[in-house]
């Protein structure tokens, strides 16, 4: 097959290339503390799109630092009071959570499904800032020169742990059968939030973004969605005299490092010819993912729509 990476064989054992910093169990285990701590003043507002055999609902929760995050919420309308099963989405970089109605074949199956905006992205979630250094150009970089607790992509992850959390909580839901799912970030969050709540139980991530930089970096694929990492090269460290200090605190925020955390089973699909997320990135997180897993090879597609992954997530998660 035709390669933009390395050989089919080393990608089966590639374990990644960005370092992981020495105190990394301690960093998300003091942000997870912080969580506990939140106040989540849950608001579930009736939204304006309503449909015969659901409802749904603009959910609010005080995410940390005291941001608003905003997810839609389906729920199936039954009579039948048992708690029924939930998935949780997450969309991709830039994006939001997008139409109601691209959701509606969850509730007909019986599901609850939320669907979470990313803070400070394309959604009605807030991303109230306060951090030092440049707010330019995009979220991986974002808090880079202040201290790793102020890196914007942690309290991201942090933000879906607590949709999570809610979720689990839901007295309508089964909290023994909650999935997650997304594509590129939304890939990202869903391997990030299965990592940092151990009680979801299926994860369906498709190209996850948000691994292994140094690779991206050492590919020459700073680029597109990974462009900021070029930018902030060459506004803030031209001569690269930070660059494994840069690579390091990156670290934190690099899902392959949360990966062996993940206890839900899953279902990745990578394209062969990522260009924008490349496949050694993806591996790097399989790789070290230590529940049941699979990986649905695409060997002629890149970072675009996959025939059939949507399906295959449905029935996935109809197993929950």
């Amino acid at each position: 097959m035709p390669l933009i990476d390395m050989p089919f064989d080393e990608l089966k054992n590639y374990k990644g290339t960005n370092p992981k910093p020495v105190d990394f169990d301690e960093y998300w285990e003091r942000a997870l503390a912080e969580l506990d701590a939140a106040s989540l003043e849950i608001e579930l507002i009736p939204a304006s799109f309503q449909v015969s055999f659901a409802e749904c609902f603009d959910l609010y929760y005080t995410g940390v630092g005291g941001s608003r995050i905003h997810a839609q919420y389906i729920r199936p309308i039954k009579p039948d009071t048992t708690p029924h099963p939930a998935v949780i989405q997450f969309h991709g970089y830039s994006g939001d959570s997008g139409d109601w109605g691209t959701k509606l074949n969850w509730a007909a199956a019986g599901y609850s499904v939320l669907a979470m905006d990313a803070r400070g992205q394309g959604g009605l979630s807030q991303d109230l800032g306060g951090i030092t250094g440049t707010t330019l150009k995009g979220h991986i970089i974002r808090g880079l020169d202040d201290q790793p607790d102020n890196l914007l992509f942690r309290n991201i992850f942090l933000d879906t742990a607590q949709l999570a959390r809610i979720t689990l909580q839901l007295p309508e839901v089964d909290p023994t059968r909650v999935g997650v799912y997304g594509g590129s970030q939304g890939g990202g969050l869903t391997l990030a939030c299965a990592s940092l709540v151990p009680e979801i139980r299926r994860a369906a991530p498709m190209f996850p973004f948000l691994s292994d930089y140094m690779r991206v970096w050492e590919m020459d694929l700073a680029k597109d969605a990974y462009d900021e990492l070029t930018y902030y090269f060459k506004r803030f460290d031209p001569m690269h005299n930070r660059e494994k200090e840069i690579f390091t605190t990156l670290g934190y925020i690099d899902i392959q490092n949360l990966a062996d955390r993940i206890q839900a089973d899953t279902l990745l699909a990578t394209g062969l010819m990522d260009t924008i997320c490349p496949p050694s990135t993806q591996f790097a997180v399989f790789n070290k993912i230590k529940s049941r897993k699979e990986m649905v090879l695409y060997p002629d597609y890149g970072h675009e729509s996959i025939p059939d992954f949507t399906d295959k997530t449905f029935l996935f998660m109809m197993g929950l």
